[in-house]
């Protein structure tokens, strides 16, 4: 008896989808790597069909000459919001796409929270990929003002880059600026986004750039009208940072220091006893005693007369602008207010000056 020509349709078609079922997952096996163990057989050939169906949009970048941006993923994001975010930020050409990539392999339950750097110019999928890794391949490094380069060095193991403080502090005292003996006081405070792999080297030299971008004509132009050379009025500046606690006081802390230089007095700032002083763990011991404040070093503006010969840390530009442009005052003496407010009271003469000691 002749089967009829619907059975034998019947039986083709379901011979072609069972070919199919075994064939398509095979291709998308071959194109995109294995399926999550956690798909059912449909669930494979469904997600199989789809991939297969983007063709080649998922191994395409969106711009081949695009530079990196930054991209963040919050925590416990859900997958489609993370993909909506690429293709609306342009770094994909469709969030469906790259959605159904993170389902067929699983990914979509491992991507990390964190900040990412992300191109269009990489395909979906190495954009799928990165986001298995939040380890960033760029730091945000601190430089705060006031610090001494040991300060810097010191936070060097917790930041993330690969320089070491001992490989830092090297060079930052073999390379000077401008005839500088070394790098202290021009090592630029600031906020700096950099490579993972920076080296000390470029550390150092970054930082000295950053001083050089920041050293406008005008502050130039300051520092010449108040007699000091760069190396004199970096250094001044240097002491300001260090005895100022609030920005406002600074231009008539320098006026203090100019007058006191002018007048031939002794600087006797506290802050140059502490870098003579200071130790690992402590670099600015304080309170100090009057042993303290005989130590014999060529910084003690207790013992000797004029600027220290170096700058003691690295001053803020607020700092640098001070000496550019200080107050004009008759102060020659300030101390700690009594308020812990971190303001100074200011005097004319030393026995205002000791009037205005804290009972």
């Amino acid at each position: 008896m002749r089967k009829s020509p619907i059975l034998w349709f019947l039986i083709i078609d379901a011979i072609v989808l069972l070919i199919a079922a075994v064939a398509i997952p095979l291709w998308a096996r071959q194109t995109y790597g294995p399926p999550s163990p956690r798909l059912g057989a449909l669930q494979t050939l469904n997600y199989s069909v789809r991939l297969l169906w983007y063709d080649g949009l998922l191994t395409m970048p969106r711009d081949p000459h695009a530079r990196p941006r930054s991209f963040r993923v919050e925590a416990g994001e859900p997958v489609a919001s993370v993909a909506a975010r690429l293709e609306q930020d342009g770094l994909i050409y469709s969030a469906a796409a790259f959605r159904d990539y993170l389902i067929y392999t699983g990914l979509d339950t491992s991507l990390q929270a964190g900040e990412f750097e992300l191109s269009p110019a990489q395909s979906m999928l190495d954009i799928a990929r990165a986001l298995q890794d939040a380890t960033p391949q760029q730091v945000v490094f601190y430089v705060l003002p006031g610090w001494r380069m040991e300060e810097i060095a010191a936070s060097l193991p917790t930041s993330g880059l690969n320089a070491t403080p001992e490989q830092f502090l090297a060079e930052a005292r073999r390379t000077g600026y401008k005839g500088s003996e070394t790098s202290e006081g021009y090592l630029f405070p600031d906020r700096y986004i950099l490579p993972r792999e920076t080296t000390a080297r470029l550390l150092v030299n970054t930082l000295l750039k950053n001083f050089a971008l920041h050293l406008t004509p005008d502050i130039e132009a300051g520092f010449e009208a108040q007699g000091l050379n760069l190396h004199q009025a970096v250094t001044l500046a240097s002491l300001v940072e260090r005895e100022a606690v609030v920005d406002d006081e600074k231009e008539l802390i320098a006026s203090v220091f100019l007058n006191r230089l002018a007048a031939g007095m002794k600087l006797d700032s506290d802050p140059t006893v502490q870098y003579a002083l200071g130790r690992a763990g402590d670099w600015w011991p304080n309170p100090l005693s009057l042993a303290d404040l005989q130590v014999d070093s060529p910084f003690n503006t207790y013992r000797y007369p004029g600027l220290p010969p170096a700058p003691i840390a690295n001053p803020s530009l607020t700092s640098l602008r001070a000496v550019a442009y200080p107050a004009q005052s008759p102060y020659y003496y300030f101390r700690a207010a009594c308020d812990n407010s971190g303001r100074h009271v200011f005097a004319q003469t030393y026995e205002e000056h000791l009037q205005n000691a804290c009972p």
